[in-house]
């Protein structure tokens, strides 16, 4: 008979009765991967990055966000995400000022430029998330939400 414990074991890597397919970190990886192939894919048609992308869906979630806010929600370092964020202002996709609270913490903002390119992102790839959820209900797509922010929560922020 099988016990909790030992049902529990196959999706740990330490333990012995431990298969590859039952572990969610597998399948985690390996829908981030496709996900990502999928998204470049149709990014690239439209002249567009999935770090870029990121940036313009945070920016129109959030409105104006700092840049270190913007790194939290991106889960990529501040360095990169600044890099990024003056590319994107060059390309005019988003503005730049410094917060009127405190002058070290620069604002970014989408410009119409922007909002134009949120658009165009959606349109090139709004097949992939009807494809990826195809047979999910709402419900079951908010339990999956809850599931994953649980585990994200769970784990270490460093």
């Amino acid at each position: 008979m099988s016990t909790p414990k030992k049902r529990l074991s196959r999706y740990n890597p330490a333990s012995e009765h431990f298969k590859k397919e039952e572990f969610p970190f597998y399948w985690l990886a390996r829908l981030n991967g496709r996900y990502a192939m999928a998204m470049e894919k149709a990014l690239k048609k439209i002249d567009m990055d999935i770090p870029r992308y990121r940036i313009l869906f945070i920016l129109l979630d959030n409105g104006e966000s700092s840049i270190s806010e913007i790194s939290i929600h991106a889960i990529a370092k501040l360095s990169t995400i600044t890099k990024i964020v003056y590319r994107m202002k060059a390309d005019g996709l988003v503005d730049t000022g410094v917060s009127e609270s405190d002058g070290r913490v620069t604002k970014v903002s989408l410009t119409e430029r922007g909002h134009e390119m949120i658009h165009e992102v959606q349109a090139a790839t709004s097949h992939i998330f009807n494809n990826s959820f195809t047979g999910l209900t709402p419900v079951q797509i908010g339990k999956l939400n809850a599931t994953l922010e649980k585990i994200f929560n769970n784990l270490p922020e460093d």
